[in-house]
């Protein structure tokens, strides 16, 4: 990964069963809230996966594009695109229909402080799109927040266990899938609805945080213990694959690798290769924010992108100095407030 583009390669490379999911899929493809940290590389995942089904399909990213000059580099690499902001009844009602939505929009970081957008943007929002694009099929993200903490020796929850989220974006967070759960089956939509511990990529993401600590001499905070991680690429690829499985009422999917791996040895593994050795502060609790992703290895298989070469990516990218997006996750934080 000599630089972005390189990266931005990586990220958007199709596994050979998201090109096998494009082939069968029938009708345009839709991603709605699509300017966020995974948005562009699922679009352009999509495109490619496309184009080597060697199928018409359009791919279209809807956002508001704050981020300058990103609604042009994703109109170059042949993705449509459509600046919107959802909350405007009349513009969102005046996107085109697609069969195929994945919903990307919500909010976490920042809520403490903006609790009234938080939920607006994680309950009211998906109300409004479920309801416009009752005919199609969605596919949502939603969080492995919803659960509680978890004794740290085991799996973690399933999606079967009870939810018991934490705070206020995590009570949110289950709020949005209600409502989604909510139209499913009063419109008789199909949905499935994903949550997503942890995505990472070099730029961003727990490995990203921990490097970053590692490299500059900072104490990585142990209190969360172990954490469950997932290439960005192999959950975008998870995302574009379960929309051939939308169900009524939806499908709930656990989307991590697994299993969850202590904080103290990813530590260890970066200072290993900066040479280095980390600072460690607090101690590990006895419960962790972790998910059990077995269903979904199932469904898909196991994420193609292992631990160690996460790891290796990551460190590399540091070391050379890699720019990096400057949005910590916060997953130390055991208190729901983000």
């Amino acid at each position: 990964m000599s630089d972005e583009t390189a990266l931005e390669e990586l990220l958007s490379r199709p596994t050979t069963t998201l090109v096998e999911t494009m082939t069968s899929l029938d009708g345009d493809l839709m991603l709605l809230g699509a300017g966020g940290k995974m948005g562009p590389s699922l679009a352009r995942l999509a495109r490619r996966a496309v184009g080597q089904a060697g199928v018409q399909r359009r791919v279209i990213a809807v956002s508001r594009f704050s981020e300058a000059g990103l609604e042009g580099a994703l109109e170059s690499d042949g993705i449509e695109t459509i600046s919107c902001d959802l909350f405007d009844p009349g513009r969102l009602a005046q996107l085109p229909d697609a069969p195929n939505i994945v919903y990307m929009a919500g909010q976490k970081f920042g809520t403490t402080g903006e609790e009234a957008r938080t939920w607006a943007i994680n309950t009211y929002l998906p109300g409004a799109v479920a309801e416009r694009f009752r005919r199609s099929r969605i596919v949502a993200f939603s969080t492995g927040n919803v659960y509680p903490l978890w004794p740290i020796g085991g799996n973690g929850p399933a999606e079967s266990d009870a939810t018991g989220p934490i705070g206020e974006y995590a009570h949110s967070a289950l709020a949005r899938e209600r409502m989604l759960e909510f139209f499913s089956q009063r419109n008789r939509t199909p949905m499935a609805l994903l949550r997503l511990n942890y995505a990472i990529e070099p730029r961003y993401g727990v490995l990203r945080d921990i490097a970053d600590q590692v490299r500059a001499g900072r104490p990585v905070d142990l209190a969360m213990g172990k954490v469950n991680l997932i290439w960005q690429r192999d959950a975008n690829a998870v995302a574009l694959r379960a929309l051939a499985h939308c169900a009524v009422p939806p499908l709930v999917l656990n989307v991590t690798g697994r299993p969850a791996h202590a904080l103290r040895w990813i530590a260890m593994e970066f200072g290993r290769r900066f040479g280095t050795e980390p600072e460690f502060s607090g101690a590990e609790a006895d419960t962790a924010l972790l998910s059990d992703a077995s269903r979904c290895e199932a469904m898909f298989g196991p994420p193609e992108t292992d631990i160690a070469e996460m790891i290796d990516r990551v460190a590399e990218w540091v070391e050379r100095g890699g720019r990096s997006l400057g949005k910590p996750t916060h997953f130390e934080a055991r208190d729901g407030k983000f």
